[in-house]
């Protein structure tokens, strides 16, 4: 695998998932929420994609459907925590685990659905642009910008500021005479719509949905935040969002210099996990590492 070969798909694979990274910051950082239902929206988005588009649905009424339905499971998560006051680690733990029996009827009972032969958003831009790197990047590229800067400018509305005094301070926010219910309500239904909405563009862009297509993304979404913010900082809410993109490129640049070096496809989850875990211990190491210098200045 040539190394200009990585790098493309380094970027159309990154662009397509940094939506599900965006969806993932905003629980895991913003509303500071361990949401495991991610896994399940993220199939949902999928298949819900794929279920419309064999019906000849629109694509682009199909990606807001499945935008929506991400975002109607992120508030069953949302509810089940801020009304049945099940703890939110356990909620997105339950939603994960309905969806997938949803996720099959969605898609008639069958474990794949093939949208071989079928119109979507990605048969459209290549009819216009024949490279198929330059098409998928340019449509997915322009969504993702789009995406962002609704984002930028949401969190900068008084909502977006309520909901990121509930993450940041629930205590104080409620005092402030924040709904924090609420908004932990509205934060959690965006996020896994974004992430339901990256299920849709990676259900058309492979070709298929798959009913086990979002195990484990959530490994994915905090490696590209994880790595995003070690790499490229978070020193404004825009940085984060710019981090997030970067920091999924990256992944999936790290991801592909593994398998061009020799790694088996089948490892690809565990070597997340370890890059996950390795990212997460640097902190500790890099203190371990400074404490040791200083230690044996001193003798």
């Amino acid at each position: 695998m040539g190394l200009e070969f990585v790098l493309r798909d380094a970027v159309e694979l990154g662009f397509i998932w940094a939506l599900l990274g965006f969806g993932v910051f905003i629980s895991f950082r913003i509303l500071h929420f361990s949401d495991l239902s991610v896994d399940g929206t993220f199939a949902f988005g999928g298949a819900m994609m794929a279920a419309l588009l064999v019906e000849q649905v629109s694509p682009v009424l199909a990606i807001l459907a499945s935008f929506l339905a991400g975002a109607l499971a992120g508030l069953i998560t949302g509810f089940l925590h801020t009304k049945a006051k099940i703890p939110g680690l356990l909620s997105g733990i339950i939603t994960m685990t309905g969806l997938y029996s949803i996720n099959l009827r969605v898609l008639s009972g069958r474990a794949t659905v093939s949208l071989l032969g079928v119109d979507t958003l990605f048969s459209w831009i290549h009819s216009f642009l024949p490279d198929r790197f330059l098409g998928t990047a340019l449509m997915v590229g322009g969504l993702l910008i789009l995406v962002a800067f609704a984002l930028y400018w949401f969190f900068g509305t008084e909502l977006g500021c309520a909901i990121r005094a509930t993450g940041s301070n629930p205590a104080m926010a409620r005092a402030q005479g924040v709904a924090t219910d609420r908004m932990i309500l509205i934060g959690l239904a965006l996020s896994n719509g974004l992430a339901a909405l990256g299920g849709a563009l990676l259900a058309q862009q492979q070709g298929f949905a798959d009913i086990n297509m979002g195990r484990g993304v959530i490994v994915i979404g905090i490696a590209a935040i994880i790595i995003g913010e070690s790499l490229f900082g978070r020193r404004s809410f825009k940085n984060s969002l710019i981090s997030v993109v970067l920091g999924t490129i990256t992944y999936y640049l790290l991801i592909g210099l593994a398998i061009s070096a020799g790694f088996y496809p089948n490892d690809l989850k565990l070597l997340s996990a370890v890059l996950v875990a390795t990212i997460l211990a640097l902190p500790v190491l890099r203190k371990k590492v400074q404490g040791g210098m200083r230690h044996a200045g001193t003798h």
